[in-house]
């Protein structure tokens, strides 16, 4: 439903976005990642017709942006940065507004309307100018403006910025609805919504790709995937230490004091199961089985998953590195 092949948006010497592909299929929610000027808001103006590229296409059901921009558009539900709205105007007014620009009257357009709000959870500020709202409420504003034509095709920048938890889940929730019929582009910094409603997540940096997979595929990329993370209460020897690091795969030991307590973080080959490590037990099983020996008290033991936000930053130091660069260079100088 959504088709991007080698977009590019040069501003002067500037390459904002070097060459994207991708796809997104209907009943997928695409979680698009990277960070502060990475070329996201930038990569969604192009796809929803509102910046020209300046090589490569985007074509959504079917449509070019740029040679059928309204075709396309009438597919696209957009909440922009910001979610920009006329401040002057109510909830309702907005709405009733934007149904006369996507072309609903009547009955339908009331209808619209109705479905919009009750899916945010307007009603208690229909009437209230959009000027007065709370920073969470004009998001709702704009995410009812973006789905109130049902469009086959979403594409939301940060559409829970600004909500408070319980908003936020409903929000969540209202987007996993969707999904089924829908495809769906968002992007945002929160790392834990992508695992909470995406079925797919893309990473860039500096307007290129660095990862495109299921959030299970990334975190499986962190150096903490089958990880195993034991606190103690005290502190341990460097000979107790040393009897966990040498389990059977374990390729590295982290060890942090916290307080009156001691956290080990114990690593595996990046991308082996643990569930044949020590014999016929887990990595797992075999930490428990030295801490009961050790008889040492404790205060946690799991296994890790992997961390996302881990990943990203792996994939994304390219800012970072530059700055540190460029530092040691005036320093040289």
């Amino acid at each position: 439903m959504i088709v991007i092949d080698g977009l590019t948006k040069r501003f002067g010497p500037f390459t904002a976005v070097d060459s994207i592909s991708f796809s997104v299929a209907r009943g997928e929610v695409l979680g698009f990642l990277g960070p502060n000027g990475a070329g996201k808001s930038t990569t969604m103006k192009m796809v929803t017709g509102f910046l020209s590229p300046s090589a490569g296409f985007a074509k959504v059901c079917g449509h070019d942006v740029v040679s059928d921009t309204l075709a396309a558009q009438r597919t696209i539900g957009y909440l922009p940065e910001g979610a920009p709205a006329y401040g002057d105007m109510t909830p309702r007014g907005f709405l009733r507004f934007i149904a006369r620009i996507r072309r609903l009257n009547g009955t339908a357009a009331d209808k619209a309307i109705e479905q919009a709000v009750a899916a945010t959870e307007l009603q208690g500020v229909l009437d209230q100018p959009i000027d007065t709202l709370s920073k969470g409420f004009r998001r709702r504003v704009g995410l009812a403006q973006a789905i109130l034509h049902n469009p086959p095709v979403l594409i939301m920048d940060e559409p829970t910025d600004g909500l408070d938890p319980n908003q936020k889940h409903e929000v969540r929730k209202l987007i996993k609805r969707m999904a089924a019929d829908k495809a769906i582009i968002i992007s945002t910094h929160i790392l834990e919504e992508v695992d909470a409603i995406c079925s797919r997540a893309l990473i860039i940096d500096r307007g290129r790709v660095v990862a495109d997979g299921t959030p299970a595929e990334l975190i499986s990329r962190s150096r903490y995937h089958n990880a195993v993370t034991l606190t103690v209460e005290g502190k341990l020897t460097v000979a107790s230490a040393e009897m966990l690091k040498a389990l059977p795969g374990v390729v590295s030991m982290e060890v942090l004091p916290r307080g009156s307590e001691t956290v080990l973080t114990l690593f595996t080959a990046r991308g082996t199961a643990t569930d044949t490590v020590a014999g016929d037990l887990g990595l797992l099983d075999a930490v428990a089985s030295v801490a009961r020996e050790q008889a040492w008290v404790v205060r946690g033991l799991y296994g890790e998953p992997g961390r996302l936000d881990e990943v990203f930053r792996a994939l994304t130091r390219s800012d970072v590195d530059d700055v540190v660069l460029s530092q040691s260079k005036k320093s040289a100088a």
